[in-house]
């Protein structure tokens, strides 16, 4: 009898085309109400229901009930980490209108992967702390040295890990859309918690693009010297 993982099963159940579409639409990290994912996936409630029902059994979400609605969420940060490497390996979907365009030039730009900041912005940031010597690569991580701490600290970041969390504390998490790694793990997403209460990036509504403030765009100039001015989302 085989002990490897059941990799057909997980994967019959990430192939759904409708399954897909509920489980990138909360990559941003937010839990979402079974109405939103089903409009999302462009089915029914009760299709959505049958679905939803079918990948918390699988593991890969969890739900809570608030009142009268279901919430549901990536069941952990490796969910998200396997469905970002899928995304990295997938063919681009064919942009059929301009605001089409306009939401993947966004989502591009800057987002949120599971709950760290992703995109041309996320990964420009992490080579940003490479380049000034706060983070190294080592193996599938990075390092976080003193002078990494020190800045960051001094931002307001969380920068030491928790010996009783089982995440990794700052992984490298391979970018879908920039083909480069940027920061993820529990620095990154304190680093991002972070930029989100400093008033550096806000989230679009309606999915998991943000976009950089003014206050963002002085904010990295003049903390690590970054000019995030690149193109911007126009939605």
């Amino acid at each position: 009898m085989s002990t490897s993982p059941n990799i057909a099963e997980l994967a019959s159940l990430i192939g759904e085309p409708s399954r897909v579409m509920m489980l990138v639409s909360l990559l941003g990290g937010k839990a979402l109400p079974a109405s939103e994912l089903a409009q999302s996936a462009k089915v029914t409630p009760q299709t959505a229901s049958t679905h939803l029902g079918k990948l918390v059994e699988g593991g890969l979400l969890t739900s809570e009930s608030h009142g009268r609605h279901r919430y549901y969420r990536l069941a952990s940060p490796e969910v998200a980490h396997a469905l970002e490497a899928l995304l990295t390996i997938s063919a681009p979907q064919p942009v059929r209108s301009l605001r089409e365009s306009d939401q993947m030039r966004a989502i591009r730009y800057a987002r949120t992967c599971y709950d760290h900041l992703a995109g041309e912005v996320g990964v420009a940031l992490t080579q940003k702390l490479i380049t000034l010597g706060m983070i190294e690569a080592s193996g599938q991580d990075f390092v976080l040295n003193e002078a990494g701490k020190s800045k960051l600290r001094s931002l307001g970041v969380e920068v030491e890990s928790s010996p009783k969390s089982r995440r990794r504390f700052a992984r490298q998490c391979l970018d879908w859309s920039e083909r480069r790694h940027h920061l993820a793990g529990s620095l990154g997403a304190s680093l991002t918690n972070r930029l989100f209460e400093l008033g550096w990036i806000e989230r679009i509504p309606g999915g998991r693009a943000v976009r950089v403030t003014p206050k963002g765009t002085s904010g990295f100039i003049a903390e690590f010297g970054l000019d995030v001015t690149g193109e911007k989302e126009r939605v």
